[in-house]
């Protein structure tokens, strides 16, 4: 049987007593809730203080800053919470150098701005050394590297020792751009646009590991990397050190106006801001040319240097791969001020060739009109500019073809009789089987504004040689050359029965130079459809109005 609880014993005429362990637990209780107000009461106290205080806390960052870098700083807002954790926020934060880094900007340009930056991490963490901040949170990071000849301005931000006192595992920074400046006349700067950015694995005297999405403007894509970059050069920024790897995939290289197809990349780069070497390789499955229209395979292989004191570009060199036919360039691609786009100054090899390739990747004609094996050195030039690859391209070179041969049926056909004319066998033109007579054909050209000039063109076959100048549009509707053309026949040998006859007086009119017969010669119309004939009027115009003397 329970015992009975202890009831409220009373006084005579007194209060009533309550038990011990009812009168602890009222106690208890009235303690507890006397500690929740002043908690409630010292967290109103501590916001309205972290209010009144945040303007005297932006000022004592602004001053910190200041003399840490010895710079002008500014910082539009800060604001501080502590209602989960201690949560920092701030905006325009700017600090700068003791020279503006790029004067041709309107303004005197900071060499670090940050449009907004956030972080959060636990009370506790404000008690360890260093103090531990998980991820900080930035928006529109801007860099300004000065130029390589103006390092002074950043030896007053180099670190004069002392520990770390904040320790920060990792940036995610969205809209970044880093501007690497020069003072060379006519130089823009080098600037790097990335659209999300990752650092990690951040601690004193470490290089930072980073993952980055870089935007490139043309042709329009998406390049992603990853590294190390670090740890920074605080005195001369832009030779701190940076290695990685990158991949560029499914660029739409139709925004360059002239040429088309989809460009994959990827490659390995390494050096500093200030001199990044970079090993890569490229593909487009369709390749091509606006003026032609025809794809081809393109492969590339490349190593480049860019060079961050003046923004270009150096090709050391390219080795290129289409259907047949492989090429080499090296040279350079200038980053020029004021101007749409870059200026590419190459040389070009290539030794051994299909013309045919070249042919369908260059003109619109189809099938190419010529077939056989080509030689080429060339001097290319493509200048800044809105216009069309192919109006803008400009080239100067040397070329060879050997054992060339003329798609065109009817072309082919009048070569072949020419060679029989010219070792004076114009019998066997009718009579003798079908023959395809190999074309020898060498010179000196330049390509401007899509009209290829010949200040030298030599074609030889059996029994045959010309000697011309002349020129051919790109598109095919002009087609106008005029030289010498030597036979070893005379010129009574070129034809048969009565035309040879009459001819026969007229033999030591033409018969000099060495050769049997030397005649003005002129081809003109257009690729698809060319005309042959003699030129007396076009030698009268360039050279003299004279008759040949007979030797």
């Amino acid at each position: 049987m329970a015992a009975p609880s202890a009831a409220p014993s009373q006084t005579p005429g007194g209060p009533v007593l309550l038990p011990p362990r009812r009168r602890h637990r009222r106690l208890w209780l009235w303690i507890l809730g006397i500690c929740l107000i002043l908690l409630a009461v010292a967290l109103i106290c501590i916001r309205i203080a972290i209010s009144r205080a945040e303007p005297i806390l932006r000022t004592r960052v602004i001053e910190t800053l200041s003399t840490r870098f010895k710079s002008p700083v500014e910082l539009t807002e800060l604001h501080v919470s502590i209602m989960d954790g201690l949560h920092v926020d701030g905006k325009g934060l700017k600090i700068f150098g003791a020279s503006d880094p790029n004067p041709s900007l309107a303004g005197v340009q900071p060499l670090l701005e940050i449009r907004e930056f956030r972080f959060n991490t636990p009370l506790r963490d404000l008690f360890r050394e260093p103090m531990r901040v998980n991820t900080i949170f930035v928006d529109g990071l801007t860099m300004n590297i000065p130029p390589k000849e103006d390092r002074r301005q950043m030896s007053n931000m180099r670190r004069r020792g002392g520990k770390m006192s904040i320790a920060v595992t990792q940036f995610l920074c969205t809209d970044t751009r880093l501007v690497i400046n020069t003072i060379k006349p006519g130089k823009a700067p080098l600037v790097f646009d990335i659209a999300d950015l990752q650092l990690q694995d951040i601690g004193p005297s470490k290089p930072l590991q980073f993952q980055a999405t870089l935007l490139n403007p043309k042709p329009v894509g998406h390049i992603r990397s990853t590294g190390l970059f670090g740890p920074l050069n605080e005195t001369s920024p832009r030779d701190s050190a940076v290695v990685g790897t990158y991949s560029f995939t499914n660029a739409d290289l139709g925004t360059l106006k002239g040429i088309a197809g989809i460009l994959s990349s990827t490659g390995q780069y390494g050096g500093t801001l200030g001199r990044i070497e970079v090993n890569g390789q490229t593909d487009t499955p369709d390749f091509r040319l606006n003026i032609s229209g025809h794809p081809v395979p393109l492969h590339t292989d490349f190593h480049a240097i860019v060079d961050g004191t003046d923004g270009d570009t150096y090709l050391e060199p390219v080795k290129a791969h289409f259907l047949h036919s492989s090429f080499t360039a090296s040279g350079k691609v200038e980053h020029l001020a004021n101007a749409p786009g870059h200026d590419i100054l190459l040389h070009v090899q290539m030794p051994r060739a299909a013309v045919e390739d070249l042919l369908r990747l260059g003109v619109r004609t189809d099938p190419p009109i010529m077939s056989g094996a080509v030689a080429m050195n060339t001097e290319l030039h493509l200048p800044p500019g809105a216009g069309d690859i192919s109006d803008r391209l400009h080239l100067k070179g040397k070329f060879h073809v050997s054992g060339g041969h003329f798609s065109n049926d009817k072309l082919q056909k009048r070569i072949d009789d020419f060679s029989l004319r010219g070792m004076g066998e114009a019998k066997l033109i009718k009579n003798s089987p079908e023959i395809v007579v190999p074309t020898d054909l060498r010179g000196t050209f330049v390509l401007n504004n899509g009209l290829l000039s010949f200040s030298s063109l030599q074609f030889q076959i059996p029994g045959t040689h010309a000697d011309m100048t002349g020129e051919y549009s790109l598109d095919g509707n002009k087609f106008d050359f005029h030289g010498k053309l030597k036979m070893d026949a005379k010129l009574s040998q070129t034809t048969t029965g009565w035309k040879s006859i009459l001819l026969k007086p007229l033999d030591p009119f033409f018969h000099k130079n060495g050769a049997g017969t030397e005649l003005p010669f002129k081809i003109t119309g257009t690729r698809s459809e060319p005309h042959f004939g003699l030129d007396f009027g076009h030698k009268e115009e360039s050279e003299s109005t004279q008759a040949p003397s007979p030797k």
